[in-house]
């Protein structure tokens, strides 16, 4: 019986754990849940799950949701705050971490995780291109076991050999899918009037509303090119990114003998989610399968061809952060989250947010951090570099 933490159990990636958890209750057993500010949403899966511990992201919540568990007779202890959220992901008796906060707020707890040595299933991707070498250090220094549950990332995984040790010698390139989102074939010069509501429609996948916004103007597979970079130990060169619109292959592995390996099934996030969890095993998802009767033709388009790099412009950064000094990822992480809270919040277009995350790398002065102080110091002076820039696009 595997003990469980799922940080960030009431968004899109813990629901699904929880759904995959409630089908294996031989198997799995939840220790704790963190949330944001969703009382009610967690008081339900407190009800349900009966985990030992709750943290809420603020005191605010915290007292509402403690208030509200003393109420319905539960028996569980109500925390809030990032210590709360380092103490559960550390704690000797949980086996796994369910890694799913978004944004940088989940680094802190994902290094505990790593440095006490936990099976850390990765669907806070801001971890590794926030943390990169810190974070893969704490890993080594805890013997943690380090699993990716983006979809992409975990077809990687899956795609490649057991022994990480080979896989140097074998690998030619990584090849990560992408929809394109629900603007692949706009005409580029109407992206300036996208709503937040059309940019939060994805055509194939259920997530939460930042994550729609990378996927709408592809941050998000900006930002997976570096955690692929990490994970997997290649260099930037050997990442390549396809538009795949049917999201059936969810990414692929070149080897040097020119064979390649592709990971399929249909898009739900129950099936990575499951593989991490049960690793080296495979366990039911929940997940329908792929019906090759029924399978619509695949296609894919180069991003260059089709002329996807200007419809996408913040791609590019990735590789370009990458060649740069440490520390150039984590800024380009903290002025992407500013700039789409900005969007959604109707301050400045849609087309503007590559203009924040552009300008606020060419702004901030640093030296490479090596600790985790520093990451956050940096992530901070980021986001008010970023912060100014949005105020001056609003004028």
């Amino acid at each position: 019986m595997q003990q469980i933490t799922v940080l960030g159990s009431t968004g899109s990636i813990g629901g699904n754990t929880l759904d995959v958890i409630a089908r294996h209750p031989d198997r799995f057993s939840v220790f704790a849940l963190s949330a944001a500010t969703q009382v009610d949403l967690m008081l339900a899966q407190c009800a349900q799950f009966k985990p030992r511990v709750a943290v809420m992201a603020n005191e605010d919540a915290g007292r509402r949701l403690a208030d509200k568990v003393v109420a319905e007779g539960l028996k569980l202890e109500v925390r809030w705050g990032s210590e709360a959220l380092v103490g559960i992901s550390e704690h000797p008796e949980v086996d796994a971490v369910m890694a799913a906060i978004v944004g940088a707020a989940g680094l802190a707890p994902c290094l505990a995780a790593a440095r006490a040595g936990k099976r850390l299933l990765l669907a806070n991707k801001e971890a590794l291109v926030v943390g990169g070498d810190v974070f893969l250090a704490a890993v080594a220094q805890g013997g943690a076991r380090l699993l990716p549950i983006d979809s992409e990332h975990s077809a990687i995984f899956q795609s490649l050999p057991e022994d990480p040790k080979t896989w140097g010698d074998r690998i030619a390139k990584l090849i990560l899918t992408a929809s394109g989102g629900p603007f692949r074939t706009r005409p580029v010069e109407t992206l300036r009037d996208v709503t937040p509501q059309e940019a939060c429609a994805h055509p194939n996948w259920v997530m939460g509303r930042k994550i729609s916004v990378d996927s709408a103007t592809m941050m998000n597979k900006a930002l997976e090119v570096i955690e692929a970079r990490y994970l997997f130990g290649v260099q930037p060169e050997q990442i390549e990114v396809v538009i795949h619109p049917q999201s059936v292959v969810h990414s692929m592995v070149q080897y040097k003998d020119a064979s390649v390996v592709a990971q399929m099934g249909t898009p739900d996030m129950r099936v990575p989610i499951a593989y991490g969890l049960s690793w080296p095993e495979r366990v039911v998802s929940g997940a329908p399968a792929l019906n090759f009767r029924q399978l619509a033709p695949m296609t894919f388009e180069s991003l260059e061809e089709l002329g996807h790099g200007q419809r996408f412009p913040g791609l590019k950064l990735a590789w370009q952060s990458l060649e740069a000094p440490f520390g150039t990822c984590a800024v380009l992480n903290a002025a992407n989250e500013v700039a789409v809270a900005a969007f959604l919040d109707g301050h400045i277009r849609f087309d503007q947010i590559h203009v924040v995350n552009q300008d606020t790398l060419s702004k901030v002065v640093f030296t490479s951090p090596t600790t985790l102080d520093a990451l956050l110091s940096l992530d901070q002076e980021s986001r008010v570099a970023a912060m100014a820039r949005v105020a001056q696009l609003s004028l």
